[in-house]
């Protein structure tokens, strides 16, 4: 039996809004369609996923299961899409994600003339995406900035840099050579500090205010409007010159850290390739400030 996606897309939406009529706005159908779509799906399966009464819909334990299952199911459909967009009858596409403060161009340049009839673009993320971009096709591989979710992932580790702090230049502590971290105990994190799990919590607890950036542009503009300060890669200081903002060197914290992740259902030996080409030229051509990482096993 093959699963019609398109009911499966439905039934995600009313398992996600735990409405019918929210679900038939979303997914500009009448409920009355909704409906016998999903009474379909439920007799193509032969179990009862939804459970209706006057208080909502909720889902049954086999609704349960379906939903985790739909999930991943649907976003591989969609990257199948975007991907088989990306290609003629000619030439294929390597979509490359980056985070804020790499250079990829040199690792992309070296895969396009190592493999004629491909060609390679690029597209930014940041901490909110750059897993996502992979799970949905809108790239094949990224650049990843630790930490994330590796679920699902096949990941290479690449390099590491030292971190500094971003603060605006008339700051107290912004005629320092290099800063403490534990100097900064009392400074807003422009960043929630679950992004740097791995000393954040000794010194800069989530419970203090803050504010979450959705760019290094924004980032940046808080540090300057004195909202925060910033704790980065020490390529962005490069990268992210501003008249306002000073970076210094931060004690007391591990390195930042970069790998390469695609997904793991994907085995293209192109992917292998690129693969290779990033460990050979990760460093220096990432930035001047990165050195190898090897993890301890």
């Amino acid at each position: 039996m093959d699963v019609d996606l398109r009911k499966l897309r439905y039934f995600v939406a009313v398992a996600q809004t735990a409405s019918m009529r929210a679900a038939a706005d979303q997914l500009f159908v009448a409920q009355p369609v909704l409906t016998r779509q999903l009474r379909a799906l439920e007799r193509e399966l032969g179990v009862r996923l939804l459970d209706r009464s006057h208080l909502g819909t909720t889902l049954t334990p086999a609704g349960e299961q379906v939903l985790e299952d739909a999930l991943p199911l649907l976003r591989a459909a969609d990257a199948l899409v975007r991907r088989a967009s990306r290609t003629s009858d000619e030439r294929r596409l390597l979509t490359i994600a980056f985070m804020p403060g790499l250079v990829v161009t040199a690792i992309a340049s070296r895969f396009c003339d190592t493999h004629p009839g491909w060609d390679a673009d690029v597209v930014r993320t940041s901490f909110l995406d750059q897993v996502t971009v992979l799970h949905d096709g809108t790239a094949d591989v990224g650049f990843l900035r630790y930490p994330f979710d590796d679920a699902g992932l096949t990941v290479t580790p690449l390099a590491e840099e030292p971190r500094v702090v971003a603060l605006r230049r008339d700051h107290p502590l912004s005629d320092r050579g290099r800063i403490d971290v534990r100097d900064l105990e009392d400074e807003p994190l422009l960043d929630s500090p679950d992004l740097v799990p791995g000393w954040a919590g000794d010194h800069l607890p989530s419970s203090r205010p803050g504010i979450t950036t959705r760019s290094m542009e924004e980032k940046l503009e808080h540090v300057a409007a004195r909202r925060g300060i910033a704790i980065v890669g020490a390529s962005v200081s490069d990268l992210y010159p501003r008249p306002e903002v000073v970076y210094r060197p931060l004690d007391g914290v591990p390195a930042a850290r970069v790998g390469l992740a695609s997904d793991a259902h994907r085995t293209a030996p192109e992917l292998a390739a690129f693969r290779r080409i990033a460990l050979e030229l990760a460093v220096p051509t990432l930035g001047d400030t990165f050195r190898r990482w090897r993890p301890e096993r």
